[in-house]
């Protein structure tokens, strides 16, 4: 259990410092290149993302999980191995799928996004995915053998650089007349960046074998049977992911613009919800973030010791922190959401879909400990299904109502939070017809009705907008607080905790 704890510590902090710096770097983009520029970037990297599941097919979580099984069992000499094999998948797969890609650029940019000049911003995001690929699979591998700081610290190095060349490099090389090239031009930065991590992290890795060079290694290769039985069902779940991700920005665009709203004003606003509104809600989700990378080979690792009250222990205080967490973020976004996102980002139109948004993502903050805790418990099947059948709702409900002249891009808005909201309930299903895991609705129900409280009660004790803006979130925040203490969320035991946490104990 304090390995478990260690390690979701040192991932947290590291994902916090992520998000932060990423923050720093949105805030950069959206002043340096204006709101049509990072629409651009945002209907351009749901495709990249696409592109780099195709290539990774789900390895880098069947390595975690692999390689988790094998340090219980004691049959370390195997994990190089399963490096080995997981390596030779990556390269056909990349073989396969980045050539196809590349030739389907033009009528995605042209036909599909409606925006040629767009394919510049594509080709970059193709460039990174071989990067990419690698360094997930170096990731799986420390996550793994429970080693979180060097995922964390390439996470940093990432963040950081990226602000350093978007605030200093992207100025020098800013197009006033194409704002297509200026999302190029930040596609290039993420690909820079990407590389300073992957090669962070294979430094670190060489480092590791240095190490381990006293264990006598498997000659052979891995079997690819117990990976592919991993890999493809979480694949399945995170193509069907990406690929509504990757559909989204075609059908918003597509949508809107038989409402009747021009293709540049759909871009710049799917840039403001997409770039600024969503980021800006998950931004306190490094919580259930690092619980839910943490949880694959933590929960694999007590399912094949057999040890039902360590399994068990862990699923529960997982889900505890991130629906506290999403108590906390939904709280404060539905008051003070709008003013944050105007303030930080300057933004001039969609702020006020944070009260719509704000009250659904309580549940998206649960929803990647959920899945991996299926995927953890042999429910990835189950959990894939549910993934498909919420991206379906999502994109089928979007169009219906973004289309409408009377909802147009409201109607985006209360589709993807519909979307959150399917996928989470089924997880929930899923998890509870797990005996050992001993869970079901009744544990979020609380957390959820503590922040309907604190939404009523809280303007009428201390009207909003009296004091600045930082001190508004601090007394939202306090009043969320006293709540969960006196309903019982928040307990002596949680604060030990995170006590516990912040020494890092072995």
């Amino acid at each position: 259990m304090k390995s478990f704890i260690r390690g979701t510590a040192v991932l947290m902090f590291a994902v916090f410092l992520s998000k932060l710096l990423g923050f720093v770097f949105r805030i950069q983009f959206m002043r340096i290149a204006g709101e049509e520029a990072v629409g651009i970037y945002m209907t351009a990297y749901p495709a990249f993302i696409f592109f780099l599941s195709l290539v990774q097919l789900g390895v880098p979580i069947a390595i975690a999980k692999v390689i988790a099984e094998l340090d219980v069992k004691g049959e370390k000499e195997k994990i190089q191995s399963v490096m080995k094999t997981s390596y030779l998948l990556t390269f056909f797969a990349a073989l396969a799928f980045i050539p196809t890609s590349i030739l389907f650029v033009p009528y995605l940019a042209t036909n599909l996004l409606g925006n040629p000049a767009s394919a510049s911003a594509l080709y970059a995001g193709i460039a990174i995915v071989p990067i990419s690929a690698i360094g997930g699979l170096i990731r799986g591998y420390f996550q793994g053998i429970a080693r979180m700081e060097e995922t964390a610290w390439s996470q940093i190095i990432e963040q950081s650089l990226r602000i350093a060349l978007i605030t200093w490099l992207l100025p020098l090389v800013f197009s006033g007349e194409s704002n297509a090239m200026n999302a190029a031009y930040a596609m290039g930065i993420t690909l820079i960046a990407e590389l300073a991590s992957v090669l962070y992290l294979f430094f670190k890795y060489s480092q590791q074998k240095r190490k381990r060079k006293t264990i006598k290694s498997a000659k052979k290769l891995y079997p690819f049977e117990p990976i592919l039985s991993i890999s493809l069902p979480a694949s399945g779940s995170r193509l069907f992911g990406t690929f509504t991700w990757f559909l989204e920005p075609i059908i918003f665009l597509r949508a809107l613009t038989l409402s009747g709203i021009t293709a540049i004003a759909a871009t710049s606003l799917y840039g403001v919800i997409s770039g600024v509104l969503i980021p800006l809600l998950l931004f306190p989700s490094f919580i259930p973030y690092a619980l839910s990378v943490v949880l694959v080979p933590a929960v694999s690792g007590a399912a094949a010791s057999s040890n039902k009250k360590k399994l068990r222990n862990r699923i529960h205080l997982a889900l505890r922190l991130s629906a506290i967490t999403g108590t906390f973020a939904a709280a404060v976004f539905f008051i003070h959401g709008a003013a944050l996102a105007e303030k930080l980002f300057q933004v001039t139109e969609g702020a006020h879909y944070m009260t719509i948004l704000a009250p659904v993502f309580f549940f998206y903050y649960i929803q990647s400990p959920l899945y991996s805790i299926l995927q953890a418990t042999g429910d990835a099947k189950a959990g894939m299904m549910n993934s498909v059948y919420g991206g379906i709702a999502k994109l089928g409900v979007m169009f219906v109502l973004a289309s409408q002249p009377g909802l147009q891009e409201t109607g985006a808005v209360l589709a993807i939070g519909f979307g959150v909201l399917v996928t989470s309930f089924l997880h929930i299903a899923t998890l509870r017809k797990n005996k050992a895991a001993a869970t079901g609705f009744s544990m979020f129900a609380l957390p959820y009705i503590s922040f309907i409280l604190t939404a009523i009660i809280r303007p009428i004790f201390i009207p909003v907008g009296n004091v600045g803006l930082i001190m508004e979130c601090v007394i939202t925040t306090l009043f969320l607080f006293m709540i969960l203490i006196l309903t019982r969320q928040l307990r002596y035991g949680d604060f030990m905790h995170f006590k516990r946490l912040l020494k890092f104990q072995r």
